[in-house]
């Protein structure tokens, strides 16, 4: 299915591939120069989730996250990672190495979501 691109979508899209951490609806919002409410952002987000552009991360935080896969070979993410969540500044980012997550026989795997939380060498 086409997507149509939008100013929101083309804004929310660039501020998450040039960022190297996962952001926040909030963070996104703050830096966003066109003005979006926040269904439409989250609407925005979520559609780049779908189409696997991006992938979402809960963290142990309970914020939502969203972030381009730095390791991703191709245009769509479709590996899982840990991610890092500092509990001093907050920045949340993926960490490398795929993890294989083995399931019985006729399970499928729809979401993975791992969170590591601790101290990042900026805040140590």
């Amino acid at each position: 299915m086409k997507r149509r691109n939008t100013l929101h979508s083309n804004e929310i899209y660039s501020l998450l591939k040039d960022s190297k951490l996962a952001l926040s609806h909030e963070m996104i919002q703050e830096k966003m120069t066109s003005k979006a409410d926040r269904a439409t952002v989250y609407r925005v987000l979520n559609r780049l989730c779908d189409d696997r552009v991006v992938h979402k991360i809960i963290g142990d935080d309970g914020k939502q996250y969203f972030a381009f896969c730095v390791k991703c070979e191709e245009k769509r993410h479709k590996h899982n990672h840990f991610h890092f969540r500092c509990i001093v500044c907050g920045k949340v980012e993926c960490l490398e190495g795929e993890v294989k997550v083995t399931l019985p026989e006729k399970y499928v795997l729809e979401n993975f979501n791992g969170i590591v939380s601790g101290t990042c060498s900026s805040c140590a």
